[in-house]
């Protein structure tokens, strides 16, 4: 076939370097981009496939998010500008691994296993970060695609969510939104002027946010999305990629775990602040109080927040949907008990990783979703979504009904539903705090977060670790369970679990309990049966004493 003879001529020019293994991990493929160069094109040929199979647009975005500057990395995205299926992920490794004088093998086996009709049309659009690699390597991914005899698109600078939602727009035949960045500004900041148009006399200083764009393409984003939010939300950009370095002391992840405010942003005491990550599909909040102190509201308080919102607004218009939001193990438990006992929400726990959330928010009405990293977002139904419109469109809805149905259609307008969303979930947020009058230091009040420490334990495999109950109980080793409970149980409000890494030999560990000193000494002697029970390697784990 003339087809695999062009995927051969050009797979010479995108060698793989010999015995280089990869792993098509919860993030696409990662590492430093040097090594990448094969991947891409062959990511290329791999969405022309799934095109095919699909009868679909499939995205293709080149990032590595909040990864240091010198790496890169592949993601792609399904028709419904959701990740990939694991079956795919699988054949992703398998071509990836493939040594150059056997892909067309590879690929060959992809296309009899999933009956791919190779004469079926293709369609892949492409997008890429600001990292400097990224140009040459989006461009092997559009040769891969143009070797099967696919149609591109080249989207050039996009943020992750941007692609996703591409990607949806095109496969929906518009129903979602226009698949333009125009497109994606208008309707997500129209949706937010309507949300805060009803609200009267806010300040200048209430309008005013500070936001660290990692010095990645968030940043870029955002100067581009400021003209179409008008005067309604004032934005001081840091970290915008003029002279600092990408997701270096500064992003979403810099200040999610060194708990301080990145570099280059300088604010007074109470001032809103927000850091996105590397590809912008991560969003946390946080300010300084008048002592100095620092205070993080992540992706637990980002979905209370919008949790109460939704509810309280859902009952204003008398809708009866049922509303639940997803966690994961490592969700604070202050947060937990605040939704279950005082909101009265449905709380439900998955495995990390953030398909495993989206697909249990699939499961309800409205499910909001966060992983505390502040990668999340909210899922309406499509029954939830009519009966929303319906109420809205009723002469008969009495005003007060009418408003709150108002503010629940332009409250899904300004979700990105796709994916976490960085710049729709600061708009979604700007917009609750606008609408309920709140500071966020109120916003932060709600609950206050029980102390909790991470730890790594350094194992000789992480296989021998196995966890059931979303990843909140071991069952093997034998003896660990019981172990933790016991220890436990000389605590306050306490709670640990264990887990392995998904991506090196460590067991990560997680405790959080009534004051920082119980959290840190339960932590390490949790760390501890971990390391006899799980075979640890290196010296034993040392008490914490005390360093914060």
């Amino acid at each position: 076939m003339a087809q695999f003879q062009e995927v051969s001529k050009q797979s010479s020019l995108h060698p793989k370097p010999a015995g280089l293994v990869l792993q098509y991990g919860t993030a696409g493929f990662r590492t430093n981009a040097k090594h990448l160069d094969h991947i891409m094109f062959r990511m290329g040929l791999l969405a022309t496939l799934r095109s095919k199979k699909t009868k679909a647009t499939i995205g293709v975005m080149v990032t590595a998010s909040h990864n240091p500057e010198e790496d890169n990395g592949v993601k792609l995205v399904d028709p419904m500008g959701e990740m990939v299926t694991p079956a795919w992920e699988g054949y992703a490794t398998q071509l990836a691994n493939a040594e150059q004088e056997d892909l067309l093998t590879a690929l060959k086996d992809v296309i009899e296993k999933e009956a791919i009709n190779m004469s079926q049309e293709a369609n892949v659009f492409v997008g890429k970060d600001t990292r400097s690699s990224s140009a040459s390597l989006s461009q092997a991914v559009l040769d891969g695609v143009s070797a099967l005899g696919g149609h591109s698109k080249d989207y050039g600078l996009l943020t992750t969510p941007q692609l996703h939602y591409m990607v949806c727009c095109q496969n929906t035949q518009g129903k979602y939104g226009e698949a333009t960045v125009d497109g994606y500004y208008n309707k997500l900041c129209q949706a937010f002027i309507q949300l805060t148009k009803s609200v009267s006399n806010r300040t200048d200083d209430q309008k005013h946010l500070y936001v660290d764009g990692a010095n990645g393409i968030g940043a870029l984003k955002v100067h581009e999305m400021e003209r179409h939010v008008k005067r309604e939300l004032q934005i001081s950009l840091f970290n915008d990629g003029t002279k600092g370095k990408l997701n270096y002391e500064c992003g979403a992840d810099f200040v999610k775990v060194q708990q301080e405010p990145p570099t280059g942003i300088e604010t007074n005491a109470g001032e809103r602040c927000c850091s996105f990550d590397g590809d912008a599909d991560r969003i946390v909040f946080y300010y300084t109080d008048p002592e100095g102190q620092f205070h993080l509201l992540d992706g637990d308080k980002i979905a209370t927040l919008i949790s109460t919102f939704l509810k309280e607004t859902l009952t204003q218009a008398g809708l009866d949907l049922k509303i639940a939001v997803v966690q994961t193990a490592y969700a604070n438990g202050s947060s937990t008990h605040y939704l279950e006992d005082t909101m009265k929400v449905i709380v439900r726990c998955t495995k990390t990783g953030v398909k495993h959330l989206h697909h249990a928010a699939q499961e309800f009405d409205i499910g909001v979703y966060f992983e505390a990293n502040g990668h999340g977002t909210v899922l309406f139904s499509k029954e939830a979504e009519e009966k929303i419109q319906q109420l809205a469109k009723n002469p008969n809805t009495d005003d007060q009904r009418k408003r709150a149905a108002l503010l629940l259609q332009n409250t899904i307008n300004v979700i990105n539903q796709t994916v976490g969303d960085a710049i729709s979930d600061m708009l979604l947020i700007e917009a609750i705090l606008a609408i309920k009058g709140m500071t966020i230091q109120q916003w932060d009040a709600i609950y206050t977060d029980l102390p909790n420490r991470q730890l790594k334990v350094k194992v000789a495999d992480r296989r021998v670790i196995d966890t059931t109950d979303a990843e909140r109980r071991a069952v093997s080793p034998a003896g660990l369970q019981e172990t933790i409970d016991s220890l436990v149980k000389k605590y306050r409000l306490a709670r640990s679990f264990v887990r392995p890494s998904g991506t090196e030999d460590v067991v990560r560990v997680y405790a959080e309990a009534e004051t920082q000193e119980s959290t840190d000494t339960l932590a390490h002697e949790v760390s501890l049966a971990v390391y006899r029970l799980a075979g640890g390697v290196g010296d034993e784990p040392k008490p914490l004493h005390e360093k914060h």
